[in-house]
């Protein structure tokens, strides 16, 4: 009997651990994150004097906060505008956390 109980806790234990592991997270589009990325970045009151293209690669943190890790420019106040606008920034559908994601993004 004791063999039994033993064998049936670690049944419920293995089907409850296997069905937690695919529970799916539902994919967000890159084009949709993009498009929330580009709100952000033109919602912002900052100006830059040139039309810059910059890529930006980035990640999201637990809570769905946008973790800047790189900007292609050596501009500092390109440098400066994409933190003030991106970083710490929770979007509505963020992606996967510690997933990165590059996109190039033209400032005006």
């Amino acid at each position: 009997m004791n063999k039994f109980r033993l064998l049936a806790i670690a049944f419920v234990f293995s089907a409850t651990s296997l069905f937690a592991n695919t529970i799916a997270n539902p994919e967000v589009k890159a084009s949709e994150v993009r498009k929330q990325i580009v709100e952000l970045v033109e919602s912002s009151n900052i100006s830059i004097d040139d039309a810059v293209t910059v890529n930006i690669t980035f990640t999201f943190s637990s809570e769905g906060e946008i973790v800047v890790l790189k900007v292609d420019s050596k501009d500092k106040q390109v440098l400066s505008f994409v933190r003030k606008s991106l970083n710490s920034k929770k979007l509505e559908n963020p992606g996967r956390a510690n997933k990165y994601f590059t996109m190039p993004i033209t400032i005006e």
